[in-house]
This record gives structure tokens, sequence and C-alpha cells, in this order.
């Protein structure tokens, strides 16, 4: 009996047969990432000679070290925050200034880790020198609003508050993925949240979209969530090739109508320029405004060009000029 021949470039052959993974979303990321992490390494020292103290100075070290930890943690989470409000257009400051806490932190940590019974008054300009060298390192939190007008503040209150919701849908959906340790399907909803969260950043630039895309951060991706979850435990139990098929033409078909979306915003917001612009244009023409003709601009000449009009000119044509 014949056997049909297939490999993994062999045509035909659906998502379930090959191993590659999609492209995934590009992850923002701080270009001072990897910082906090060299001065956790170089604050080892207050824990491992903590064990070779008394008692006293044993607690002042350790002390030392998780507060320097904890700061170096609170400095990531701040950069990460700064990370996304960078890369939007029309964000928020973070609500809570994180890398000022670490840097008071920071300061702290030193402090307890060179103080002494007769080295306070040193201890304290360690720690505050070390608030400083912090903010020089890793720099201030933002600390206004970007790209939002004045008096939108309840617009913006409401479609943020729209977006925040959706947001958790979406990593609940991100969520019941991973626990199936698939690499494949992580990817792939990676990249529809990538979709999704170009949704978000249009209604965070203009608040007037959100009764447009209403529908589809509440009730699609609810729904998304919903049925992201029950195929998760259903394809748990029973590794059906064809569930996996039918969520992934579900979540085909979903990327395409946010995608189509978000397309048919940018649209509406390039018709509303367009108008803006023909009705000042008609205004200035009723003012008798008309945009003036550029004068002709003489070609260069060359020096060739100069010296034979020069032999060409009449004497008494010379004199008048």
């Amino acid at each position: 009996m014949s056997k049909r021949f297939g490999g993994r470039y062999s045509p035909g052959l659906g998502p379930q047969d090959d191993n590659r993974n999609p492209a995934p979303a590009p992850q923002i990321r701080h270009r001072l990432a990897g910082r906090p992490k060299y001065v956790t390494f170089a604050a080892l020292p207050f824990l491992f000679g903590a064990f070779f103290q008394e008692p006293t100075g044993m607690a002042g070290s350790l002390a030392a070290f998780g507060v320097i930890a904890s700061a170096m943690w609170m400095t990531g989470e701040g950069l990460a925050a700064e990370a996304a409000y960078q890369v939007r257009r029309v964000a928020r400051r973070p609500a809570i200034p994180r890398k000022l806490f670490g840097s008071v932190m920071t300061g702290l940590g030193l402090g307890l880790g060179a103080a002494g019974p007769e080295n306070l008054a040193g201890a304290g300009v360690i720690g505050a020198t070390g608030m400083v060298l912090h903010w020089l390192a890793f720099g201030a939190d933002p600390m206004r609003d970007k790209g939002i007008q004045a008096g939108s503040d309840f617009q913006q209150d409401r479609a943020q508050k729209m977006i925040d919701e959706a947001q958790t849908s979406l990593a609940q959906m991100q969520d019941a993925i991973r626990s199936l340790g698939d690499r494949w399907l992580e990817a792939r909803v990676d990249r529809f949240a990538a979709t999704v969260e170009a949704l978000f950043d249009r209604v965070r630039s203009n608040p007037g979209d959100l009764s447009a895309a209403r529908r589809y951060l509440g009730v699609y991706l609810t729904g998304a969530r919903d049925a992201t979850i029950k195929f998760a435990d259903l394809y748990r139990q029973t590794r059906d090739p064809s569930v996996r098929t039918s969520y992934e033409t579900f979540l085909d078909d979903l990327e395409k109508d946010f995608s189509a979306k978000s397309r048919r915003l940018l649209e509406g917001d390039r018709t509303d320029l367009d108008i803006e612009i023909s009705v000042l244009r008609e205004r200035l023409a009723r003012e008798g405004v008309r945009a003036s003709e550029p004068l002709p601009l003489e070609p260069p000449r060359t020096e060739t060009a100069r010296f034979i009009d020069e032999l060409l000119t009449p004497e008494r044509d010379k004199a008048r000029r």
C-alpha cells in the first residue's frame, strides 16, 4: 500500500507538524536593564562577610545586602516602566516613582553597611553618595504625562480603565497557554498580544476611539480569554491535533479582526485630518488669503557662460551696469 511522504518542508503541513516557532513579538526592554544585577553582585561582600562578624555586625551587613538587593529590584521595575513609557506616543507618568525609591533604598543600604558606633557621620555621607551615584547611573523617573492634552483627563481615564481590564484578560490568556509548556503556542499568542497592544496604543493616542473599540476591548477579548482557558484545559488532557488546529484558526481570525480595526481607526484619523485641512483652506480662501507663487529661480551660470556674455555685451551696456 502506498504511503504519502512528508517532511519538514513538504507542502500541506499545518503548524502541528512544524516545530518552528512563529516570529515572537518584540519585547520592550530598557537599555540599562542589565545594570541592577551588577550592583547586586557588588553588594555580595555584605552577605558573605556577615557570617564572620559579631551578632550586631552580622545583622547590619545582612540588612545592608537585603536593602540593596530590594533597591535593585525596585530600580529594575522602574526601568521597565520607563521603557513602556518611552515607546508609547501617549502615556501617563508612572504612578510610583520606583527609581526614586530605589535610589533612597540604595543609600540606606550603603549607610547600614558602613555604619558603626563611631562612624555614623561617615555612613551618612556614604549613603548620600550612593543616592547620587544611583541617579547618575539610572536617571530619574518620568515625571509628566506625554501626549495628553489638557482637559482630556476624563476621556483618558475612561480609556485607560478599559485598557487595564483588557490587559488583564490578555495576561490571563498568556498564562493559560504557558501552562501547556508549548513554545509554538506561546509565541503564537504573544504575536496576537502584540496586535492587541497596537489597538491599545490607538485608543491611548485618541481616547475618542474608545466607543468604536469598546466591543473589541471588552466582549471579544473576554471571549478570547474564556476560549483560551477552555482550550488549555481540554488540550492538556487530550492532546487532540484537531482541537489545536481549531484554536489556531480561531486565533488567526481574531488577529485579523483586531488588525483591521486598528487600520480603520487610523484611516478615520487621516480622514479627520483631511477634513480639517480642507475646512482651513476654505476659511483662508474666504478671507482672501492665497498662497504666493514662488519666484522662478535663475539657473546657475558657469564661468564660461559669463565670459562669453561679457564678450558679446556692447561697451555702452557695460557702462550702464
